[in-house]
């Protein structure tokens, strides 16, 4: 794995919409967490390296109850290598999975892919979250598309906060909170998701008026090294669209290069 500098400042996904997984680089556990519709339910942890989980007999994996996820999103993930886990509604459910069901979940965690669709109706799971070297190589099973969405809109916003931080952020007046990205504008990126794309924070440009995000369609990939290297290919080119902020009226929009 290489060095990339601060990986703030590019996010690359890969949406597959038959498997209902993205792939992605450059969005952390926390980030992901913070930019969710709704808060995270207890977590049943396939791979990991928290010291402070509790233990389920029935299945033999640990887990983290929802009241307990605030310790866990303080830890360094990224320094636990693998990071997999999968939510569930209530541990009367997840008493109740069969020896199939378990091992399908250690398969989840030990490959990070799915022997078959990875939604259980005895955890009510939304999320199935497989990382390595957690930002670095992230693929998450999501039930409803929507919340991948949201998150990604949201999570953007939340990384042009960090560049705000510590170069004034284009302009804007300092303390001036920064709206999400709506879901619907995200959704807009589908057909291009599909393929493979990035959205680089780091060539925003800036007028008086308005912030634009260039994004790029580069390829499907899961070796991050190898996007990496296309994606220092392709920022030489015209992007494929951009996302953009109005400073006046705080809204965003979106508009695809022909």
């Amino acid at each position: 794995m290489k060095s990339h500098g601060n990986m703030k400042e590019l996010i690359y996904v890969h949406l597959n919409t038959a498997h209902q997984y993205t792939v992605s680089y450059g969005v952390e556990f926390h980030e992901f967490v913070r930019s969710l519709p709704r808060e995270l339910n207890h977590l049943v942890l396939l791979k990991h390296g928290y010291n402070e989980s509790e233990f389920n007999m029935h299945t033999r994996f640990e887990y983290v109850d929802s009241e307990d996820i605030s310790k866990l999103l303080k830890e360094d993930i990224a320094e636990y290598g693998s990071f997999c886990w999968i939510d569930f509604e209530d541990t009367d459910g997840l008493n109740e999975l069969d020896g199939q069901e378990i091992a399908e979940l250690l398969y989840l965690g030990h490959s990070k892919d799915h022997l078959r669709r990875p939604f259980y109706s005895k955890l009510n799971n939304r999320f199935v979250y497989l990382s390595q070297d957690d930002e670095w190589f992230n693929k998450t099973y999501y039930r409803n598309t929507s919340d991948f969405y949201h998150m990604l809109g949201r999570a953007i916003s939340l990384k042009l906060g960090h560049f705000r931080s510590e170069r004034s952020f284009f302009g804007l007046k300092k303390g001036l909170p920064l709206p999400p990205i709506p879901k619907e504008i995200m959704a807009s990126f589908t057909d291009k998701m599909k393929e493979g794309m990035v959205f680089s924070l780091s060539k925003a440009a800036q007028n008086r008026a308005s912030v634009e995000i260039p994004v790029w369609v580069i390829g499907d990939f899961s070796n991050m090294d190898e996007m990496f290297e296309e994606y220092m290919t392709t920022y030489r080119s015209m992007p494929d669209g951009h996302l953009v902020f109005d400073k006046r009226t705080h809204e965003w929009s979106v508009y695809f290069n022909k």
